[in-house]
């Protein structure tokens, strides 16, 4: 079992010497010149990054949302994890504001 162990370990070791060899990557400028081929507008559904941050969010707000309505919550403490949601959000958030998740 441990010669198994040493073997599997050995092999995961030589994985970065072998993707040094690989060709380098096209200029940032090659890639970013043409950007229509990852046209996305008649997508149905968001990106998966994006739903989970929605999803995320969601989660975030509802503990939030608990902590306006719970009087024995210390203001000071709301505010402060309104502002750090805020900050995660990039809007002004309140509140009221988390109704609209």
């Amino acid at each position: 079992m441990r010669v198994l162990i040493l073997v599997i370990l050995s092999l995961f070791a030589t994985l970065p010497a072998q993707a040094q060899d690989a060709p380098a990557a096209a200029p940032a400028a090659e890639a970013g010149a043409d950007r229509a081929w990852r046209d996305t507008t008649g997508y149905r559904f968001p990106a998966i990054a994006k739903t989970v941050a929605d999803m995320q969010n969601l989660a975030y707000a509802m503990t939030l949302r608990d902590y306006c309505a719970d009087a024995r919550v210390p203001d000071d403490f709301v505010r402060e994890r309104l502002a750090r949601f805020s900050r995660m959000t990039g809007r002004e958030e309140s509140c009221q504001t988390l109704l609209d998740y």
